[in-house]
């Protein structure tokens, strides 16, 4: 047995293992969710998996609470793949390294996948009780929840008959969430023109890394370093002076993830190298100290690589340069209502150097439709300026906080009457899928709760031990107490 599988509540965790074990980034949850599918089988559960891969199944109440209200308890099967850059890790075929850290359970180098493994574990780990008291159950497993919804967006009207949905994404303990952000992909592809160099004979890699990224959304008012819009803040102000030619431009690697490294390779006369150097220590001391609380670890790297055949043309350049300096990045605004959350958001999370174009993919986030839109506005307007194109997709409407959700009210007499205090009532700006399912069940009473989750979407996530079982007494002890149908 592995250290986690000796931890309380030892079902949940047991389950949390297996899902360790199993490789499951987005997109590629196909091995976990046929582990899931042959297990509910063996258990005789009823389980259904819908036209998108999304998984449902279905356990009869226990005795004595056949009248209750149907609840579903709802995860999502994929997990965030973002690893450090010394670590040798195919996320589509080695399994997560979890180990218990004090207080904490991190992984090995790699994100560990609490996110939203623990809620999933805790689903699963319901359904395979023989002592759990609860009405009829249902739980929705959906697919690529981290990389675009699809799940969601595919999940149609007939495949559930709850009343009350239960999800188990939210990374706080003691905080009830009742909404949350929608959000839209924003894709700018800036043409480039290729030439020869002109005047450079040294070819070189600048890379940006050290920086603790994290969560796009949960994380984006903590005002961590993005390394693609310090990248190019550098570029905007020495690529003239050191007369550097750029071959390329790559960072980030999830537009839901703040980036935590990026790298530009160039070609320079070979005289402006130690200018370079010195340039590139100068800045790594300006932004170190300027991130001095945030995020201190800013680190440059410079490497010497084989020499380039062609370069940037100039106006290519300085059009990439200025666009990426100018674009907007980080909180857009603070919510007027719900104070201390994020309304509007903009993260530059990933850049690609493509033949013909550099790609840049944001992700816009907000809690009303209005604030989105906005930003749309904004990047259109940059893109139009700068004469490069833009695309936006997979827009998704957030979950618009009802005050009079009976489930919601149910789960904080719960917390309160179990803990003796009143949990906290929050809307997140994070794009929980519970938007998306009011279209398919627009009469559906929804809340969102989970354990203390710190750094999602980063090698450094963790989970604080003592708050999943917190979070699974809390859910227990809900079930319990659903009320009888009308």
């Amino acid at each position: 047995m592995t250290a986690i599988n000796q931890l309380q509540p030892q079902a949940l965790w047991q389950w949390f293992d297996q899902i360790c074990a199993i490789p499951h980034p987005s997109k590629h949850e196909q091995a976990l969710s046929a582990h899931i599918q042959a297990w509910a089988k063996d258990k005789q559960l009823d389980i259904v998996e819908d036209k998108v891969g999304n998984l449902i199944i279905k356990k009869p109440a226990t005795p004595g609470m056949e009248n209750r209200k149907v609840v579903a308890l709802q995860a999502h099967i994929d997990m965030v793949p973002q690893k450090n850059a010394d670590k040798e890790h195919d996320f589509e075929k080695d399994p997560i390294i979890p180990f218990v850290d004090g207080e904490w359970v991190k992984a090995t180098g790699t994100t560990l996948g609490a996110d939203n493994g623990i809620g999933m574990a805790s689903a699963l780990a319901v359904l395979g009780s023989d002592d759990i008291p609860h009405g009829p159950l249902e739980v929705l497993l959906t697919i690529d929840e981290e990389a675009g919804m699809t799940g969601a967006f595919g999940l149609e009207a007939g495949y559930l008959d709850a009343e009350i949905l239960i999800n188990t994404d939210s990374e706080q303990e003691g905080e009830i969430y009742m909404g949350c952000a929608g959000g839209v992909d924003a894709q700018i592809s800036v043409p480039m023109v290729w030439q020869s160099p002109e005047q450079s004979n040294a070819t070189y890699t600048l890379t940006l890394s050290g920086l603790k990224g994290g969560h796009s959304g949960v994380n984006i008012h903590l005002g961590r370093g993005n390394a693609n819009k310090l990248l190019a803040r550098f570029l905007f102000n020495h690529a003239d002076e050191l007369a550097l030619e750029l071959t390329n431009f790559s960072g980030g690697s999830l537009r839901n993830a703040i980036p935590r490294e990026a790298s530009v390779s160039f070609m320079l006369p070979a005289e402006n190298v130690s200018k370079l150097e010195e340039l590139t220590q100068t800045f790594q001391a300006l932004v170190r100290e300027e991130l001095a609380i945030a995020d201190p670890g800013m680190l440059f790297e410079l490497a010497e690589v084989p020499a380039a055949t062609q370069v940037m043309s100039e106006d290519a350049q300085n059009t990439l340069i200025d666009l990426l300096n100018a674009c907007p990045n980080g909180v857009i605004r603070m919510s007027d209502e719900v104070e201390g959350v994020t309304e509007t958001s903009l993260n530059v999370g990933v850049i690609s150097t493509e033949t013909e174009s550099v790609e840049v993919l944001c992700l816009i986030r907000s809690l009303i439709d209005s604030g989105r839109q906005d930003v749309e506005t904004v990047l259109t307007s940059l893109t139009n300026l700068a004469g490069a194109e833009i695309e936006f997709s997979g827009a998704y409407p957030g979950w618009k906080p009802d005050n009079s959700s009976p489930v919601m009210a149910l789960v904080r007499e719960t917390y309160d009457s179990i803990y003796n205090k009143e949990p906290v009532i929050m809307v997140i700006h994070a794009g929980l899928e519970c938007g998306l399912f009011k279209k398919p069940y627009p009469e559906m009473d929804m809340v969102s709760i989970g354990p203390t989750i710190r750094y999602p979407h980063s090698p450094d996530e963790k989970v604080l031990i003592e708050t999943v079982d917190q979070y699974y007494k809390l859910l227990l002890a809900v079930l319990e107490r659903i009320p009888e149908k009308d």
